[in-house]
């Protein structure tokens, strides 16, 4: 395809039968495939959402989603293949380094809620997702290797966007004048930056972010999810899978948080942006040695890990706004925040569905869009500026400034109604406190009965 030119030969040409706006998702990663479903689900049929890989390919670590997405998934019915590969969470105990347990609390079913919490691998996440985009709305409504480069409005409030074609059959340039663009292409959106021109790259927070996967015997890793740490430096660590084979193996999870070296030329590489770099377990393993918690060793897991990548800990300022004319923003391109408290894909998902719903409802998109971004941003805003405080882990924090050597009761360090407090303001913040969850999915959208 010779560049400029247009992309109607594989994207859906404009509908002359009735309203079928053509809605299309900037990003195929959890956000952007979550919300080809639920438009799906709530009877558009024209959605194509573009990917800038050239393939849908299993890659990253392990996350974990909260009731709120799981309630989410399971009304898009896709629980029973999503579990087939996850473990159900039911246990989360904080620790200080000095191996203190500081709190144990109950998560998923066993604190009462009606869907559990998942430990999963987001390869197998993405990939039940991407099966049921091209099960449910055909394999030509995902289109791969095909990145949006930019957007600018039209005068009816369409989005024309230029499209950049890396691989495949068809390279080079096109544009294409959809009826409603979704920016779901993640912290470094190129749809972001062309609604907020000058915004810059990420902020960097001086902290690196190791993460990896292992293959431990499942008698070495405990059952629960621990994070643990001080006021420095944090691990996490949590199995995600049964154990399988004769060694009863299954997969562990883990994520190390620690200041980069202060004026060391890797601090500056980080600043600078190198995203996703491979690096030596080695590395950063001296700061883990003697990590113990209830008997999960966490050099043992460590050094069990195929490989380990590093990335700087960046999030992303909150906007005032989201939406323009027909274009919005979802997930990490509209709300990117410090990796805690378990919100980056279960709230992304919780997006798509609220997305869905309000376009569902309104017969004008650019009143879908914004009713939207009126109930999910106020919220995102507040989750982001809680994960700047920690969010729940300031108990980590808080257990270390009153007893740095450790201790041998957490409530004569940090009371019991204070560990309880921080838990409920977090989980009121993010709408996944057991009693709103459990009232059911608020964007179920019920389709016209024709006949």
């Amino acid at each position: 395809m010779s560049p400029h030119t247009s992309s109607h030969a594989y994207f859906p040409a404009r509908s002359p039968y009735g309203r079928s706006p053509h809605v299309v998702i900037a990003g195929g990663g959890i956000a952007g495939l979550t919300t080809a479903l639920s438009l799906h689900a709530a009877g558009f049929e024209r959605v194509t959402v573009v990917e800038a890989a050239a393939a849908i390919r299993p890659v990253g670590a392990g996350l974990n989603l909260l009731p709120n997405a799981v309630r989410e998934l399971d009304a898009l019915g896709l629980l029973d293949a999503l579990e087939a590969g996850a473990l159900r969470t039911r246990e989360l105990r904080y620790y200080h380094r000095s191996g203190g347990l500081i709190s144990r609390e109950p998560r998923g079913l066993g604190a009462g809620y009606r869907w559990p919490q998942l430990s999963v691998h987001r390869a197998h996440l993405q990939q039940v997702l991407a099966g049921a985009v091209r099960a449910r709305l055909g394999a030509a409504a995902l289109v791969t290797g095909v990145r949006v480069s930019g957007v600018e409005p039209l005068p009816d409030g369409r989005p024309r966007l230029r499209l950049e074609h890396r691989a495949g059959a068809v390279r080079g340039r096109a544009s294409l004048e959809p009826d409603v663009l979704v920016g779901a292409d993640g912290i470094r959106s190129a749809v972001r930056a062309a609604l907020h021109p000058g915004e810059g790259g990420p902020p960097w927070n001086g902290m690196l972010v190791w993460r990896g996967v292992s293959r431990m015997p499942a008698r070495a890793v405990g059952s629960f999810m621990l994070i643990a740490g001080d006021d420095r430096q944090k691990a996490v660590v949590y199995p995600m899978s049964r154990p399988t084979g004769p060694g009863r193996e299954v997969l562990v999870n883990w994520a190390l948080a620690r200041p980069a070296d202060s004026g060391c030329a890797a601090a500056e590489e980080r600043r600078r942006g190198d995203w996703d770099r491979c690096v030596p377990v080695e590395t950063f393993l001296p700061f883990y040695e003697g990590w113990e918690f209830d008997g999960v060793r966490v050099p043992d897991i460590l050094r069990a890990a195929d490989s380990a990548h590093e990335y700087p800990m960046v999030d992303r300022e909150p906007l005032d706004r989201w939406t323009h004319g027909r274009t919005t923003l979802l997930g990490d391109a509209a709300h990117a925040m410090y990796p805690t408290g378990s919100n980056g894909a279960t709230q992304s998902i919780v997006d798509a569905r609220a997305l869905a719903h309000a376009l569902a409802r309104h017969d004008d998109p650019a009143e879908g869009l914004a009713a939207y971004e009126a109930e999910r941003r106020p919220a995102m805003t507040a989750l982001q500026r809680a994960n700047r405080r920690l969010g729940p882990e300031v108990v980590i924090n808080l257990a270390h400034e009153r007893a740095p050597d450790g201790f041998t009761d957490i409530h004569d360090v940090v009371p019991a109604a204070e560990l309880a407090a921080v838990a409920g303001r977090y989980a009121t913040a993010g709408a996944f406190d057991a009693d709103t969850v459990n009232q059911g999915s608020p964007y179920e959208v019920p389709l016209p009965v024709i006949g």
